[in-house]
């Protein structure tokens, strides 16, 4: 069986500290995050698409929008769990599951980069 992986990346700019960090991290700081969605699919539509990348941006751009420009810390589930970029990329990947998985296309994984050097990779 054939399998396809599709990618779109993005960022989006937001603040955060974490909570009970032994460290700088504790102080408030900012990122401007870097994320890159992966999708994964085993059947093409009608038009040789897993699917659309347009439709893939455009969700992925919604699922962001609470977050950027925000001090994650004010955001649920924020507000309650540390925002961590493994915290992030969990959540984010909920958030896109929900909004993308069907019986033909589902997310495969989420990265999640604070900086050039320092990234997470999320998959359930």
């Amino acid at each position: 069986m054939a399998r396809f992986e599709l990618s779109i990346e993005t960022h989006f700019s937001a603040a955060h500290s974490l909570r009970d960090y032994p460290g700088d991290c504790a102080r408030l700081h900012g990122h401007n995050w870097h994320v890159k969605l992966y999708v994964e699919c085993t059947e093409l539509d009608e038009l040789g698409l897993g699917i659309d990348y347009k439709v893939l941006k455009s969700e992925l751009k919604e699922a962001l929008e609470p977050w950027d420009h925000y001090n994650l810390n004010d955001v649920p589930p924020f507000d309650r769990i540390n925002p961590s970029s493994e915290n992030v990329a969990a959540e984010l990947y909920k958030k896109m599951s929900s909004r993308l998985d069907n019986e033909r296309v589902r997310v495969s994984r989420i990265e999640i980069c604070e900086t050039c050097t320092a990234m997470v990779t999320y998959w359930p």
